[in-house]
Parts: structure tokens; sequence; C-alpha cells
């Protein structure tokens, strides 16, 4: 099992650049494809961006596409998304997501495909 805590949400203008970060802990990080999510009030959780166990093959939305970027660094239990250039409809709470997957290249972009959840960071981007 791990647990996933996410950080790094706030307020930032459109334009400018933030970083999320997903803590891992439990289980070796290094055993879970990760991904990044988002939901807004009324809507279902989107799909981000996904990164696999070896960090090795990305994907990404595409309306994220060229300006976010998904990372891990296994010996700090840390994934990231790299936000640059945000947009006022990138706002939403962030949610990274944990899976062990079968293949170490592997990424994943539904939210049934993962099995731990961090409890959200909320991004709100000004225009």
């Amino acid at each position: 099992q791990v647990q996933l805590v996410e950080s790094g949400g706030g307020l930032v203008q459109a334009g400018g650049s933030l970083r999320l970060s997903c803590a891992a802990s439990g289980r070796t990080f290094s055993s879970y494809a990760m991904g990044w999510f988002r939901q807004t009030p009324g809507k279902e959780r989107e799909f981000v961006a996904a990164i696999s166990r070896s960090g090795t093959m990305t994907n990404y939305a595409d309306s994220v596409k060229g300006r976010f970027t998904v990372s891990r660094d296994n010996a700090k239990n840390t994934a990231y998304l790299q936000m640059n250039g945000p947009k006022p409809e990138d706002t939403a709470a962030y949610y990274c997501a944990a899976k062990e997957p079968l293949y170490v290249s592997r990424t994943y972009s539904k939210p049934d495909e993962y099995t731990y959840w961090g409890q959200g960071t909320q991004v709100t981007v000004s225009s």
C-alpha cells in the first residue's frame, strides 16, 4: 500500500508557472506508475498526465501537451507536475494517483485504472 500527499497548489497568474509535488510513503515508490488528474465541481475527474514506473514513458492530455511536464524522482519518492503557461481553464483540484502496473514502461490515463489517490491540491489560475 502507498500513501500519497500532494502539495504546491495555490494561486498563479495565467502564463506563470507552478510545480505540484506528490510525495509517496509506504511501499517502494518505483513499483508504481503515477498519474495526475484534475477535477472541477460538477465535472468528472479528468486525465492530465501520466508517467511509467521507470519514468521512461509519459503521456499527456491534449489540453496540456506542450505546457505541462510530468516527472518522477524515485530516490525522493516523489512525482511532479510542472505547469508552465497555465490558463484559467486549468483551474481545478489536482490529484495524483498510483497503480502497480504489469509493465514498467506503460502509462495509464483512466481514473479507474488507479488504486491509490492523494487528497488533492487546489490550483487557481487568474487571468
